[in-house]
């Protein structure tokens, strides 16, 4: 089996346990069930998607530093730290310009990002508080996202909302 899809195996059985657990101490409602968000999911969307924001969830690190993703050790939006799987987390494609749309990642732990598409790369971390994010205007097209840890193998739960809200 390739290293990749290794990795990604133990990161959704890790976090199929996790959502176990966490099922098991807090009740899920119906409401609870029809809002819960993709985990690893890939998305489409164009201006004045709903809902807004959109949610997925995935589980961040890896073994390959960030730097060696992105090609460099910064960009104009922060620095390429943490470490990634080889494979983005999650697509994202865009059906056509946006003016203004923020990725922010939501942990208990500190996380980085990182973003390929058209028009360049981009990292962050700490965008708010010790949660990465970009925002920005965005080109149409396919986005690779990393969502990284800092210690090389450690596997965190998270939740990436997309927003057009300012």
């Amino acid at each position: 089996m390739p290293t990749q899809a290794l990795n990604r195996g133990i990161r959704l059985s890790f976090m199929i346990v996790t959502l176990f657990i966490i099922s098991t101490v807090t009740p899920v409602t119906d409401a609870d069930a029809q809002e819960a968000p993709t985990i690893f999911g890939d998305v489409t969307i164009g201006p004045q998607f709903s809902p807004d924001p959109l949610t997925v969830r995935g589980m961040s690190g890896g073994s390959i530093s960030g730097s060696q993703v992105a090609g460099r050790s910064e960009t104009a939006t922060g620095p390429c730290n943490g470490f990634v799987d080889e494979t983005p987390d999650h697509t994202l494609a865009l059906t056509s310009k946006f003016d203004y749309l923020k990725l922010q990642v939501q942990s208990p732990e500190d996380t980085t990002i990182t973003i390929k598409g058209p028009g360049g790369t981009w990292c962050n971390d700490d965008f708010d508080g010790k949660n990465a994010g970009i925002v920005g205007e965005w080109l149409p097209g396919s986005y690779q996202i990393w969502v990284g840890s800092y210690e090389k193998g450690k596997y965190l739960p998270y939740t990436l909302q997309i927003t057009e809200a300012k």
